[in-house]
């Protein structure tokens, strides 16, 4: 597929930072796809991570102090540096700057009086506005003490540097409700680029098993510990694909919940992936306000229906009684009555194949040229 958008204007891409390889990065891959000359401008990168070794060929510029905030993930704690991170980027040398953002923020630099500034926006910070970031630390006092020192500081930072972008993109309407309340700004939802044809491509004359699945990293605030307590309790099979992150290992946890019944698979490669997607008998997904959540439509692409929590970007995916089951609680009870239900229902695989399509790769492709036609 001919991906380039040809276009005279000099663009560079900025992105939060290169290390973890998830729904941003995935983003990201897409945009140098379109354009595969502009440089990746980013706080810092990690050569050998899972996100270092997708974009090793692309020119990257990292932020001067990248050698102080990589190491021992210091990006964390010493994140009252973002002002100046970012501010010591000057790209006011290209015509289109578009910026992927999230969690490290990924704006306050320098720009030309003709640059057009475009953010994809994956969420506002989730840290500065009380959401579920994975992990919490703020059960220690010295935390508590410091992330209220610096979090006034930087939602400063962060609503005045959204002042100055140009164009918003949201990757839902979940995400575009926090622009709207946060910035104050309007924005145009374009969801996320999803392999839907790949996975439907993969998922050709494979036969169902007997398994639930979860594809997440393995943290605090996706509901795992619910899926897990529930399989034991309940007695049903359930593998789950992913690894740990953020600063506290949740999987010797989970393997203890699990008591030796529930299947950890690590890290897997996106055809290993498909491929349990396609296999399982449903996919469960218990986060309470997912920003919009690519793994439930990549299991409908499967032909896989989903069990998902009724809030945040599920609600925009996921047709109950259609392509999957929506649930107002995670507790056992609910679970058992979501599985019940689940076992009864008669799921047409086209019929979840074609709501994925919504979502595809192909369609983001079109909608972000569209989108930059008509606004750089």
């Amino acid at each position: 597929m001919f991906l380039r958008y040809n276009s005279h204007m000099k663009t560079a891409l900025v992105h939060d930072y290169i290390k973890d390889f998830g729904g941003a990065e995935r983003v990201l891959k897409t945009l140098t796809e379109i354009y595969p000359e502009a440089p990746i401008y980013t706080a810092f990168r990690v050569k050998n991570s899972p996100a270092g070794k997708v974009f090793k060929d692309k020119k990257i510029v990292e932020s001067p102090l990248a050698p102080i905030i990589r190491p021992w993930r210091l990006y964390s704690p010493l994140r009252f540096l973002l002002p100046w991170i970012w501010g010591k980027m000057d790209l006011s040398q290209y015509d289109l700057v578009i910026t992927s953002t999230s969690n490290y923020i990924a704006r306050g630099f320098k720009v030309g009086k003709n640059t057009k500034v475009i953010a994809y926006c994956h969420t506002p910070p989730r840290f500065l506005y009380g959401y579920d970031i994975g992990f919490n630390l703020q059960k220690y006092w010295v935390v508590r003490v410091y992330a209220a020192v610096i979090a006034h500081f930087l939602r400063v930072f962060d609503f005045d540097s959204a002042q100055k972008i140009d164009h918003w993109i949201a990757n839902s309407e979940n995400v575009k409700r926090r622009i709207e309340k946060f910035y104050r700004k309007d924005s145009t939802v374009i969801y996320p680029p999803i392999n839907v044809t790949e996975i439907i491509k993969a998922s050709t004359n494979i036969k169902k098993e007997d398994y639930f699945f979860i594809a997440s990293r393995l943290v605090g605030t996706k509901g795992i510990d619910h899926a897990i307590e529930a399989a034991v309790k309940l007695g049903f099979k359930l593998k789950i694909a992913g690894g740990t992150a953020g600063y506290i290992n949740h999987q010797k946890h989970f393997e203890k919940l699990g008591k030796g019944k529930v299947e950890f698979l690590g890290r897997v490669s996106d055809k290993e992936l498909w491929k349990l997607y396609a296999k399982a008998k449903g996919f469960i997904a218990l986060a309470r306000d997912e920003d919009f959540g690519m793994t439930v439509v990549e299991a409908q692409a499967a032909g896989t229906p989903v069990i998902a929590f009724n809030g945040g970007g599920f609600k925009e995916s996921v047709i109950d009684g259609k392509t999957g089951i929506l649930i107002d609680k995670t507790d056992e009870k609910t679970l058992e009555q979501a599985i019940k239900r689940f076992e009864k229902t008669s799921w047409n695989k086209k019929v979840l194949q074609n709501n994925a399509k919504k979502f595809s790769k192909e369609r983001f492709i079109k909608e972000i040229k569209e989108y930059i036609k008509k606004h750089a």
